[in-house]
């Protein structure tokens, strides 16, 4: 053979019939599997999750600004080291995610029944929004009068929480006719600004009597107002007191409260009241100088009254695994919650992170000053 040859190619192989035999059912059932999961994925199904949400800082999500032009705010002192509130995800799920979720031990899995109760998807998250209001309004009041700060709340708008639909009127009820979260401004022509206003209306009409009552729909937070709507309702006897007739409606606490300055706490898209405590305590550390959480990182949560005091939350293990994941070494929990949510959420955070629960605000800065925070001064400083 001469030097300058080369080798002659290979000669083809023939496919092996019975590796043929094998490779088409496994391609085949590989194929069919990851069609299932993808179908398995996009599909959306009746059940919705309670997972661990986020823990975020309050302090980047509050602003001070005067009431009027020409005023000014006290000092703020922006906390390094903020107090969080924590979230719970609460959306609807997919074959896919409903199948992870009930491996995982910090998914709850929930039916529509369980999730919404007699409501709707909608109706919750208006719910939502109205009672995260609430407790920002809440949260300001406890805080500017544990500080000696002028505060006061005054009469909001009539917003619908609940509607009555024991014993209400086959046609024309309000539990057929209004809608979670309407605003009610008006009946039969009389404006009703206020609970206060519709309260005073209410003895003046009859039981089986049709009123026309003036209502504005809800809209989502950023969305343009609605138009005012007119529709026809039946009165209706109070459940509770036979002869006492009622318009069927349980309404939302619309208080807002009155500052010496303005106070906005930015929560776009979050619902719900359980961050009161921790908006109660923000501001009071924006507000006074020296440190207020102490050592490491610290997360709250729960609600508030205007009496301070803190009241059970939901999904309070899925709130801890937040807490754990965040870094906080410090969890402030309601007193309310059962042992057993507490011992379940412990095991969840893991040993990294102490909880504590407390009945009030004062218990909660107790907690502070033993974590190495600062007492609040008896009063703030003059405005500057």
């Amino acid at each position: 053979m001469n030097d300058d040859s080369v080798p002659l190619p290979p000669t083809p192989r023939t496919a092996n019939p019975r590796t043929l035999r094998w490779a088409l059912p496994v391609i085949t059932l590989s194929w069919t599997i990851l069609l299932t999961i993808l179908v398995m994925a996009a599909v959306r199904i009746q059940r919705w999750e309670v997972a661990p949400g986020e823990a975020m800082e309050v302090s980047s999500r509050i602003g001070f600004s005067p009431v009027a032009e020409g005023e000014s705010v006290p000092k703020r002192y922006v906390a390094d080291n903020g107090i969080m509130f924590v979230t719970a995800y609460g959306g609807q799920l997919s074959i896919l995610d409903s199948i992870v979720g009930w491996l995982d031990p910090y998914v709850q899995v929930n039916t529509y029944t369980e999730q919404f109760g007699e409501r709707t998807p909608t109706s919750s998250r208006r719910l939502g929004y109205q009672a995260m209001f609430g407790a920002k309004q809440i949260a300001e009041f406890v805080a500017m009068k544990k500080l000696g700060l002028d505060a006061q709340f005054t009469e909001g708008d009539i917003v619908i929480e609940e509607l009555v639909c024991a014993g209400a009127p086959e046609k024309n009820s309000a539990c057929e006719v209004l809608e979670i979260g309407d605003t009610i401004t008006a009946i039969d022509g009389n404006d009703t600004p206020t609970l206060s206003a519709l309260l005073k209306l209410l003895p003046t009409f009859t039981i089986g009597e049709t009123v026309t009552i003036t209502v504005i729909p809800y809209s989502p937070p950023g969305s343009d107002s609605q138009e005012a709507q007119e529709r026809t309702v039946e009165i209706m006897a109070s459940p509770d007191e036979a002869d006492r007739p009622i318009i069927g409606f349980i309404p939302a606490d619309t208080r807002v409260v009155k500052l010496p300055f303005e106070v906005n706490i930015s929560t776009p898209d979050i619902g719900g009241p359980s961050a009161g405590l921790a908006f109660t305590l923000a501001l009071l550390d924006e507000l006074t100088s020296g440190d207020l959480m102490g050592n490491g990182r610290v997360a709250a949560t729960g609600t508030i009254n205007e009496m301070g005091a803190v009241g059970a939350i939901g999904a309070l293990v899925q709130k801890a695994v937040a807490v754990r994941d965040s870094g906080a070494t410090l969890f402030l929990v309601p007193a309310g919650q059962s042992k057993e949510e507490v011992a379940a959420a412990q095991k969840a955070a893991g040993a990294g992170v102490r909880i504590v629960q407390v009945a009030s605000l004062d218990d909660a800065l107790k907690a502070l000053r033993r974590n190495g925070g600062a007492p609040l001064p008896a009063t703030i400083p003059d405005k500057g």
